[in-house]
């Protein structure tokens, strides 16, 4: 199957480098007949037929001519980041690892791939070609290369006089802390919610584990992992926590080591560090019966490893091989010292730890069943010890301390079981079919609820203080309630990926919106609203004049407007077939603009208070899709990047482009979300490949600058960072992609949104 998935992607990116070269040669196309019509007059002859395998020249981001040297470009790999190359013996020994986090990472390809959809790949980085940005003195540009393509920049003329390229920069004078998380891993990880004797819930969502309590309305972060956080356990004595993740590339291209976390609930602070693992850590367990002086571990190599640890002193007791097939759980039995639970795929697995061995059993279906079943999905125990599981098939099992069924409960739900949860007086259960069973010693049904299905299926389930169950759900979300009461959402999280992020113009409401078709209005640490929509979001916008309106652009080519207090849809409009990457309202509330994927900016006149919308024109010149676009302070104006790297300027009355680009170095620009742009070059990195920079945003007083890339990090810097690589603080908590970045109303907090951990964060600017 590996295989396979490589050679499919393999497939893809030889169609991405096609799709590429069609951009490129459009554009060489388009500039060659600018010259041809612009120099007619001396009779310049017209050019002939270019063939499509010919070498292409990398062109200026401007229609000026320019006789400097040129090199040629190689069509970028997805995402800008290459892939590793996949061999027979790849996934037969641990020198596949790599192969498969570069497999791991690919997400959807950042250059026009067949679903159409932005994303990004954390893999080894493109080493560019070296060249530093220049400075012209004679039309006071900057010139930075990002993939080889030259890109040129016009220095405003209230940017000092004496400017100096290699000049030092300076820090901004502000930090960041990140004050709240929005969103769970509930989707594809288990066992990951817990009550705290504080009356703090922590669970996981990206690289941060959340501390959260609900009653004060407060959140703590743990942020000691740089990468994906898997699972996590609680120490029997409630003020220690585990938590491991997966592995990960540095950004030079070394493979990051999985590792396992050890640390103070009250304090926040690393006491351990376990390691190393293969690929991914993916269960978690303390030792109960001994009073938590061992941790089990099962990563996720082609073994899936099982070891035992003395995690105080940071040894390794003693390691076996699981299992071939998929391990998603291991368990020490709290009543047996020494004695694992381990299942997964077509098996479960009893272990004792003897003189420093493992030693493990197979558990025995045949008395009860034909074949195994499918998967073995949770782990329960009984208060004398015995294992209690659930299948894929909704049925539960009750084993002896032996290896043997003693009794099996037929179709407990309808559906897989997902989690077993013993409580005093017996156990409950949790399907995919949303139902919650609780069940007597003896394994009788006792009492039974069901979710509201908006929340989805039951992933884990846990206890409160004050006897309430706290449910993680399938769909990011956890809900709290029990058997004579209705369920209310107390954490709301998109499922996935998220690229939509618009903010209020007068207060501290924000939205976001996903590819789930959720749209989500945060406000003082709140989800205030939730609106579903038939397509996928890409991008909204609020309406300048009346902040109810919201403008949203989906994932199909459709676009609509609506009114957020009623769900009114005022309107909903159709431009071409593909996603659109950005919507938004001219400052002056008289324009709309829609960047697509078509390579379109589609401009609507606005009228009627936000309510009436008329084609106005469309702006056609870029040979690739838009990613970023601004509209000047007058509204007059629009700047705009596309996937190629351009950067070019738009008449709003005409829809033309303005060919001179020197003449627009002094528009003031109402918003800078555009990742190129003399007042940003800052942001680049050193060997930049060009989609390593997702997102920018100018605060609203112009003295900050934000950016979001494609590691999890999000830089600040002071405005304007002229300086190459300027100098940023930055700070780590999203593991995929930072897919946008911006500043609330006045300034005292950051938004970020992360693409494929489906996570939003709220940073509090100090």
């Amino acid at each position: 199957e590996d295989r396979i998935r490589a050679l499919e992607q393999r497939v893809e990116l030889q169609e991405d480098e096609i799709t590429v070269l069609k951009s490129s040669l459009s554009d060489v196309i388009r500039r060659l007949k600018d010259v041809e019509s612009s120099t007619h007059h001396v009779g310049l002859r017209k050019p002939t037929p270019l063939k499509s395998r010919m070498a292409i020249e990398p062109l200026p981001s401007r229609p000026n001519v320019d006789n400097s040297p040129k090199s040629r470009v190689r069509p970028p790999s997805p995402g800008g980041r290459r892939r590793a190359p996949t061999t027979k013996d790849d996934h037969k020994n641990n020198a596949g690892d790599l192969s498969y986090i570069y497999l791991r990472r690919a997400a959807s390809i950042d250059l026009l791939n067949r679903d159409n959809k932005r994303s990004s790949f954390r893999g080894k980085k493109s080493s560019g070609n070296g060249k530093q940005p220049t400075y012209n003195e004679e039309d006071c540009s900057v010139r930075m290369h990002l993939k080889g393509r030259p890109v040129v920049l016009y220095k405003p003329t209230n940017v000092e006089p004496a400017y100096n390229i290699a000049s030092s920069s300076q820090l901004p004078d502000h930090k960041l802390k990140l004050e709240w998380v929005y969103g769970y891993r509930g989707r594809d990880c288990r066992s990951n919610v817990y009550s705290l004797p504080t009356g703090e819930i922590v669970y996981f969502v990206a690289a941060v584990v959340v501390l959260y309590d609900p009653k004060d309305g407060y959140q703590r972060h743990y942020l000691g992992h740089n990468d994906d956080v898997k699972c996590i356990a609680i120490h029997p004595d409630k003020l220690k926590i585990a938590t491991g993740q997966v592995a990960g590339l540095e950004l030079d291209g070394r493979p990051r080591v999985p590792q396992v976390h050890i640390w103070d609930a009250v304090s926040l602070t690393t006491l351990h560090v376990l390691s190393p693992f293969d690929r991914s850590v993916a269960s978690l367990s303390f030792s109960k019966a001994d009073g938590g002086s061992l941790l089990c571990v099962v990563d996720e190599s082609n073994d899936h490893v099982l070891s035992v640890w003395n995690w105080q002193k940071e040894t390794k007791v003693a390691e076996a091989k699981s299992s071939k097939d998929q391990v998603l759980l291991c368990e020490f039995n709290p009543h047996l010292d020494g004695s694992i639970v381990s299942c997964g795929k077509n098996h479960i697995n009893f272990w004792s730890l003897e003189a420093g061995q493992l030693v493990k059993k197979q558990g025995l279906f045949e008395d009860h069943y034909t074949r195994n079943p499918k998967f073995i999905l949770c782990l329960g125990f009984t208060s004398n010890g015995d294992v209690i599981s659930g299948d894929s098939s909704g049925n539960v099992q009750v084993w002896t301390k032996g290896r043997k069924i003693a009794q099996v409960l037929d179709n407990a739900h309808e559906g897989p079981v997902f989690c077993i949860s013993p409580v005093r007086d017996g156990f409950l259960t949790g399907g995919k079919d949303g139902c919650i069973k609780k069940w007597t010693e003896d394994f009788q049904p006792s009492q039974q609820t069901r979710l509201p299905e908006e929340s989805g299926s039951v992933r884990t389930i846990a206890s409160n203080d004050k006897g309430q169950l706290l449910v993680g759900t399938k769909k990011n979300m956890i809900v709290v309630g029990d058997f004579d009461s209705e369920f209310q959402t107390i954490v709301h999280g998109h499922v996935e990926e998220l690229w939509c992020l618009a903010i209020h113009p007068s207060n501290q409401q924000f939205l976001t919106g996903a590819y789930d078709k959720q749209l989500m209005i945060e406000s003082n640490l709140n989800i205030i609203k939730k609106i579903t929509f038939d397509d996928g979001i890409q991008s909204a916008d609020f309406y300048p004049s009346d902040n109810n309106i919201i403008a949203v652009g989906m994932t199909t080519g459709r676009w609509l407007v609506l009114d957020s207090t009623n769900q009114e849809l005022i309107t909903v409009h159709t431009d071409g077939n593909e996603q659109h990457d950005v919507i938004k309202f001219s400052p002056d509330g008289k324009y709309l603009g829609i960047g697509s994927h078509d390579n379109m900016i589609y401009v609507y006149s606005v009228s009627e208070g936000g309510r009436k919308f008329t084609r106005h024109g469309k702006c056609h010149g870029h040979s690739s899709y838009i990613t970023h676009f601004d509209w000047s302070s007058d509204s007059q104006h629009i700047q705009s990047n596309s996937g190629d790297y351009e950067l070019l300027y738009w008449e709003v009355e005409s829809c033309k482009q303005v060919t001179s680009a020197p003449s627009m170095r002094d528009v003031e620009w109402a918003t800078q979300s555009c990742t190129l742009g003399f007042n940003v070059l800052g942001v680049w990195p050193e060997g930049a490949d060009g989609t390593d920079i997702n997102s920018v945003a100018r605060s609203n007083e112009g003295k900050l600058l934000a950016s979001g890339d494609d590691f999890g990090k999000i830089h600040l810097f002071k405005y304007p960072a002229v300086q190459p690589r300027s100098s940023s603080h930055n700070y780590s908590g999203h593991s995929s992609h930072v897919t946008s970045v911006k500043f609330v109303s006045g300034d005292e907090r950051l938004i970020s949104t992360g693409g494929q951990d489906c996570s939003t964060m709220q940073w509090k600017v100090v």
